[in-house]
């Protein structure tokens, strides 16, 4: 399968062009994780955005973060695993901040990384790909918002409740 074909299936290429699709895929590179592997850290920096072609990978964060007093358990909190044809790092496109969670390979599984710097330029160069690109993104990113909104939601409505 070429790369074009696989991004074609992926949520925020939805509606590219054959053509745009292709350009994207020439700045495209491979990275092979395997089992357990960490693609990225909580709070580390970031530039680049990352596609699943095979594989599957854990989004995890601290559980500090979510626990008021602390955690006792030092395990990672996962809050999704992502499988082929999910993206996931696409919040350092937007802003190259640091991560606000981590990426754990949960199989073999083989990445197509996208380098900010390449895409974004690309995107200024061929401005309807640049506005479809972004749209897409925008939709993608407030998807993931609005499920963590409801996830939080549910803690606190369904979660346990602390000691009075």
């Amino acid at each position: 399968m070429s790369l074009a074909t696989l991004l074609k299936q992926v949520d925020i290429f939805f509606d590219l062009s054959p053509a745009q699709l292709n350009m994207i895929a020439d700045l495209c590179q491979e990275r092979h994780c395997q089992l357990g592997e960490t693609i990225f850290e909580e709070n580390s920096s970031g530039s680049e955005l990352y596609i699943i072609a095979q594989g599957e990978v854990q989004i995890t964060i601290n559980p500090a973060v979510i626990s008021l007093e602390g955690a006792a358990d030092n395990t990672p909190a996962t809050l999704a695993t992502l499988r082929r044809g999910q993206s996931f790092g696409e919040m350092a496109l937007v802003d190259e901040g640091l991560r606000s969670a981590s990426a754990v390979s949960a199989a073999d599984t083989l990445l197509l990384v996208l380098p900010r710097r390449p895409l974004l330029a690309l995107c200024e160069a061929n401005p309807p790909l640049g506005y479809q690109l972004m749209r897409n993104l925008a939709a993608d990113l407030a998807l993931k918002i609005r499920n963590t909104d409801l996830r939080i939601r549910e803690q606190l409505l369904y979660g346990p409740r602390p000691n009075a």
